[in-house]
């Protein structure tokens, strides 16, 4: 019986793949102000982020007593898209609503 040291074409070449990274992800938050109309913001997050009525309405209430929550969490871009779409869309109502994201 040889070894593998004898005959080259023997040797066993054992691919590693590296191990993909997720990408981060990116939680988008809605801020509360004195101006926006609470229908509003539910209208936002049944839009845009797909939430029942009851659901928005729960949300709502926590960005309007805790002065902020996260509404979804996401990619980077689906994260910018969400705060781009509901900052043109408060804008164009005439609405001071922010959403932002940060890294989560």
């Amino acid at each position: 019986m040889s070894s593998n040291k004898d005959d080259p074409s023997l040797d066993i070449v054992v691919e590693t793949r590296p191990k993909t990274k997720r990408p981060p992800l990116y939680k988008v938050l809605l801020l509360n102000d004195d101006y926006t109309p609470m229908e509003f913001v539910v209208i936002v997050l049944e839009r845009f982020f797909g939430m029942n009525h009851s659901q928005a309405f729960e949300i709502m209430l926590t960005v309007h007593k805790k002065g902020l929550a996260v509404v979804g969490v996401f990619s980077h871009e689906i994260a910018e898209t969400k705060v781009s779409q509901v900052m043109d869309f408060s804008r164009k109502h005439q609405h001071p609503l922010v959403c932002t994201m940060e890294k989560e």
